[in-house]
């Protein structure tokens, strides 16, 4: 987002800087001004702990006003048309602006990936270009979510106009199905947004309303909006290796079936979209309503009622505090306690002051995004790696996890003082972030009121009236709120996908046992890509918007490359994609999620971790920044007398 001067209102500037967050705006300083003294003490700011924003640095009330001071200056007189000293930083510069920002040491091999992040940001986006004879090649995305989209804005930057097909009405995905009351991101807005079209986020954490609207937004000033056909469900893919093509059959809302054929066909359909909803014993005689979390009724309003959530992980944490005050009664059965970080502004709005910042000076969204690109990603890294010596694996996997465990445990303890009963059944007993780690936006607060019970005992049936526990208590409900997740190992479930010599990716992978090279492309698959695939979920923090990115642009390099070598097919190494999944299984063993006990939905039956990634995000972005063609296996184009003999 590039800014052109023009003289501030000194009353607005004031009013800006008075809220500024003062590590990015000593950034800000230093761009600007190129003057190192902003750089060094006294104007260091302290280490950001945990997921503070660290506002004041960490400085005392007159260092703060010097420095509101002294950027009053600076920024003025850019307004008056100073040009700005540094516009983009090298990387060793940029690294050594980030480690005095954040207060900590920051490795010098993030430059590059910060430095890229920083150019799309300034920028609008990175810098594509059509290539040559993209007219004449087809792709097919399977899915219009935050994958999708993110797929077909690359790809039509390098010339090539996807299809894309969409089993529901609108974009969004997973943030179109998912309505339930308090629905949101639990990743920072500024982060969980595309780098080449911000956003005016109302709050710090989007709620689902409005992260919707983002996508649709996106969709549409891209232009890809058109290319989307919705209410298409996607039954099929089977390709030819004769013609080196996909035929991809879909059905329509209205039972219409149609064939449709391309070079390559990309999967956006996520691993978090097909509900997992328990099996129990009478559920069909229960009176009342019952729906999954993902499935929540258009409009349906629980004022009143009596409520049961089932479940106490991500989607329950959001429901529970935005629904207690409004039901006669609720009850939530836990099957396990979650490890629960503190928030320091998840419901807070964004002040107009801070808008105006954003929207007026320079490299302030930027920096702030930059901020918190490090708090999320992979500054937590080290603590999720297993310390084979470590005297305590009962509680923790390493010292740094431990200290998170203790900061973790009087967090708790604070929250529910006074109140041994729920603090008991609280408590996790398995390392932090060994599960997905939440974000308290009221859960113990919740908890606390009357009217509300934490059944920890396991459910056994469902009568008319309610449910049975293992204890023989039985609940009296009106409403049955499954928030017990997706079936995320079951990837591309349930769409036929055929590869060469017609095998099919359940017989490749079973239900639970996915694999891919990079989490993107399968052998005996060729032209195939598979987004958000194996491997590619963030365990330990970052934003999906970062790792959609990176893939579509891997995706988009390979269609460029077919598309100037006339290469009919694609397919990568079998002794490439065993080794990279070796790879990820032998990082894995060192992992949290590897740890003894653990039992999460990244685990398949056999133990093997499916879902998650193993890596940093910085590896992430360094293995699918360039395509190598020595993992692929290519041939060229079919010729049109052989397009003739196939009937095409």
């Amino acid at each position: 987002m590039s800014f052109e001067p023009k003289p501030f209102d000194p009353e607005a500037l004031r009013g800006g800087l008075a809220v500024a967050n003062l590590p990015t705006l000593l950034m800000v300083m230093f761009q600007l001004s190129g003057d190192r003294r902003w750089l060094s003490d006294p104007y260091r700011p302290v280490r950001t702990k945990g997921m503070s924003d660290n506002d004041t640095g960490g400085f005392a009330p007159e260092v703060q006003d010097e420095i509101r001071a002294a950027a009053f200056d600076v920024l003025m007189a850019w307004s008056n048309g100073e040009p700005m000293a540094l516009p983009l930083p090298d990387d060793d510069l940029l690294v050594e602006m980030i480690t005095t920002c954040m207060g900590e040491e920051v490795p010098v091999e993030f430059g590059p990936m910060f430095s890229e992040d920083m150019r799309a940001v300034v920028e609008g986006g990175r810098e594509r270009t059509p290539v040559d004879g993209a007219d004449d090649f087809s792709v097919i995305i399977i899915g219009a979510g935050i994958s999708g989209i993110s797929a077909a804005v690359e790809l039509k930057g390098a010339g090539v106009r996807a299809q894309i097909f969409e089993k529901n009405p609108d974009v969004g995905g997973t943030w179109w199905e998912n309505r339930y009351p308090g629905c949101g991101v639990d990743t920072p807005s500024h982060v969980y947004s595309f780098s080449y079209q911000p956003r005016r986020w109302s709050t710090y954490y989007g709620k689902r309303d409005e992260v919707l609207g983002y996508v649709r937004d996106v969709a549409r000033t891209t232009g890809v909006l058109d290319q989307v056909q919705f209410d298409t469900d996607v039954q099929a893919a089977v390709y030819d290796e004769r013609t080196h093509l996909w035929t991809v059959t879909a059905r329509a809302a209205d039972g219409t079936v149609t064939e449709h054929v391309a070079q390559v066909v990309v999967t956006a359909v996520g691993q978090l979209n097909r509900p997992a909803v328990p099996a129990i014993d009478g559920s069909e005689a229960f009176a009342g309503q019952q729906f999954h979390s993902a499935q929540w009724p258009e409009g349906f309003d629980v004022t009143g009622l009596r409520v049961g959530v089932v479940g106490a992980g991500a989607s329950a944490m959001q429901i529970v505090p935005a629904v207690v005050d409004k039901v006669e009664h609720l009850s939530v059965f836990q099957r396990s306690p979650q490890w629960i970080a503190p928030s320091y502004n998840y419901s807070s709005p964004v002040p107009d002051h801070v808008h105006w910042l954003m929207d007026h000076v320079p490299n302030y969204r930027l920096w702030f995004r930059l901020r918190l690109s490090w708090l999320i990603n992979d500054r937590l890294y080290p603590s999720l790696e297993i310390d084979p010596d470590w005297e305590h694996p009962e509680r923790s996997v390493n010292a740094h996890n431990d200290a998170h465990r203790r900061a973790l445990t009087r967090y708790i303890e604070e929250q529910l003082d006074g109140r041994d009963d729920l603090l008991e059944k609280s408590q996790p007993t398995y390392p932090p972030f060994g599960k997905r780690m939440l974000i308290d936006n009221g859960w113990y607060e919740a908890l606390r009121k009357d009217g509300v019970d934490l059944i920890t005992d396991r459910v056994t049936s469902i009568d008319e009236g309610g449910l049975v526990t293992a204890a023989g208590e039985h609940v009296d409900l009106d409403v049955i709120v499954y928030a017990t997740g997706f079936e995320a190992k079951k990837m591309l479930y349930p769409m036929d996908v055929r590869g060469r010599d017609g095998v099919s990716i359940r017989e490749r992978w079973g239900d639970e046992d996915a694999k891919a090279y990079l989490g993107l492309t399968v052998p005996d698959f060729p032209n195939l890509f598979v987004m958000y695939g194996p491997n590619v979920n963030l365990g330990h923090g970052g934003s999906y918007m970062f790792a959609g990115e990176c893939q579509a642009r891997y995706i988009t390099e390979m269609c460029v490359r077919m598309i100037e070598h006339d290469l009919g097919s694609f397919e990568v190494r079998r002794d490439v994609h065993d080794a990279y999944n070796e790879s990820v299984d032998a990082q894995h063993s060192r992992m949290i999620w590897s740890h003894r006990g653990m039992d999460t939905w990244y685990r398949n039956a056999n133990g093997r971790i499916v879902t998650n990634s193993p890596w940093r995000v910085v590896d992430y972005w360094q293995l699918t920044r360039q395509v190598d063609p020595d993992d692929f296996v290519f041939e060229t184009a079919a010729s049109s007398e052989e397009l003739v003999r196939a009937g095409l």
